[in-house]
């Protein structure tokens, strides 16, 4: 197989809030993150009005990357990995998210991971709002619901491109802008900072967040591009293949209208219109979205370089007998499990070949450069008396993973610019709150009631991952 380009980002990724912890120190305010309680699988989060003693919140001290980055940073080296990609905490620049000038220990505490990131070679990819909206805007203002987050984010956005526009080159502005299609309530809440009020029409208060946060997606491209034009500035999507059940026209086109109702957001981004579908599906359902002619013109003006997204799994989607004639995807209703493919501990259908498929698909749509920003596997893992973890099931996952992203590059001609697989050290799982949800190849001593030494560990998969790096992707055995 012929070998990736020159210069292909071999990475990790990873999110603040899942892994910084110093919650309350150098001045950085409280964010949504901080307000979620730990969970499982089973038992969703809860959303606490205020911090509450009596209860566990993981994301305060998470992996304590805030004190621990150089150590990390040095293992990161070690692996070989040119890219890193993480997050702005917002509240760790501007408390509040309302203020007119930003915190300084916040910037300086950037400007020292970046810098040492560089120093080692490693190349900062930075997204600007990844679940973790200052919670002051919540309470304050309705989150995304009101029109005046624009211009709080478009002023976060404005100082960190100053700051960091010799330091940092890849940037994403929304991450997993998408999820919040399922509306369901935590997506809507880590998205757009929504609660949702008794008698609110969820569905509207969601398209309304998307457009303000889209808006201000185009703005943040375009300021980014004056400050320093070799910015990349690239959306961030959860890419999940919506496969029709059966070749039941019905299905196949369920399955179109689903993937249309998950991919709209890139639609936008990446086109800077909304399609007809959609608008026409907005007027009759009698919505009334704040949408004005220069926000129109703003999205037009405000398209990003690449689409950047995660893939972790497909997912299939059956019509109903009483389908309604613009098949309106509701994911809690539509998704059937697929029996072609195997599932994860946490039911997540494991599918290598989707990523070739997603691939494809989105470079058919948009015609930009794709960076895959996620990847990867949860799991339980078992640190052995040798501190090590032998996590072949990992392993295979992401060669399999790497595999078909290669054939993609070759065989299909997709233009794609890197790989950073999630979690590639163990932190809090965003869905559950957990460790014990393990994506990394870098075991941190810590359980899900927030026990352990923090001590770091490398798993098998490490050492595997830094051979396919040396390599560039070229060595995938497992011997």
């Amino acid at each position: 197989m012929a070998k990736l380009k020159k210069g292909f980002l071999w990475g990790g990724a990873v999110a603040a809030h899942q892994m910084e912890g110093g919650w309350d120190l150098g001045g950085k305010g409280i964010s949504i993150a901080d307000i979620m309680t730990a969970g499982t699988n089973d038992q969703a989060r809860q959303i606490t009005a205020n911090i509450d003693q009596n209860h566990y919140y993981p994301n305060h001290e998470a992996i304590d990357f805030y004190h621990r980055y150089p150590e990390d940073v040095q293992l990161f080296a070690d692996l070989g990995i040119n890219a890193f990609r993480t997050s702005i905490a917002w509240s760790r620049v501007f408390p509040n998210g309302d203020e007119a000038e930003p915190n300084e220990a916040g910037l300086a505490f950037y400007d020292d991971l970046f810098d040492a990131l560089l120093k080692k070679g490693i190349e900062p990819v930075v997204t600007l709002s990844h679940f973790e909206i200052p919670y002051h805007l919540v309470t304050k203002y309705g989150g995304w619901r009101n029109r005046k987050l624009i211009g709080f984010f478009v002023n976060f956005a404005r100082v960190v491109f100053n700051r960091y526009k010799d330091k940092v080159r890849y940037w994403m502005t929304f991450n997993e802008i998408n999820n919040q299609s399922a509306l369901n309530d935590g997506s809507i809440l880590t998205n757009s900072g929504i609660i949702t009020a008794t008698g609110e029409n969820k569905e509207e208060a969601m398209y309304q967040a998307a457009h303000y946060e889209l808006v201000a997606s185009a703005l943040a491209v375009q300021i980014g591009h004056q400050i320093n034009p070799n910015f990349q500035i690239g959306a961030m999507i959860a890419m999940v293949p919506l496969y029709p059940a059966t070749s039941d026209p019905k299905d196949v086109f369920k399955s179109q209208r689903a993937m249309q109702a998950r991919y709209w957001f890139a639609d936008v981004q990446a086109k800077g219109k909304y399609p007809n579908w959609l608008t026409k599906y907005q007027k009759d359902s009698n919505f009334h979205l704040d949408i004005t002619l220069s926000d129109l013109d703003v999205l037009l003006a405000g398209t990003v370089d690449y689409i950047g997204f995660s893939y972790y799994m497909s997912m299939t989607v059956k019509s109903k007998k009483d389908e309604p004639i613009n098949f309106k995807y509701e994911e809690q209703k539509d998704i059937v499990r697929n029996p072609t493919i195997p599932e994860s501990e946490w039911g997540w259908q494991i599918d290598s070949r989707g990523l070739r498929f997603a691939m494809n698909w989105l470079n058919d749509r948009y015609g930009l450069p794709l960076f895959i920003v996620e990847n990867g596997l949860g799991a339980v893992d078992q640190l052995d008396d040798q501190h090590r973890v032998h996590d072949n099931y990992r392993i295979n996952y992401l060669k399999d993973h790497i595999h078909q992203m290669e054939i993609a590059v070759d065989f299909d001609g997709v233009d794609l610019i890197g790989y950073t697989p999630w979690g590639f050290i163990d932190l809090v799982s965003a869905g559950t709150g957990q460790m014990s949800k393990r994506y990394g190849m870098i075991y941190v001593d810590k359980d899900d009631a927030g026990h352990g030494t923090l001590k770091r560990y490398k798993k098998d998969s490490y050492f595997w991952y830094q051979k396919v790096i040396a390599s560039n992707g070229e060595d995938l055995s497992t011997d």
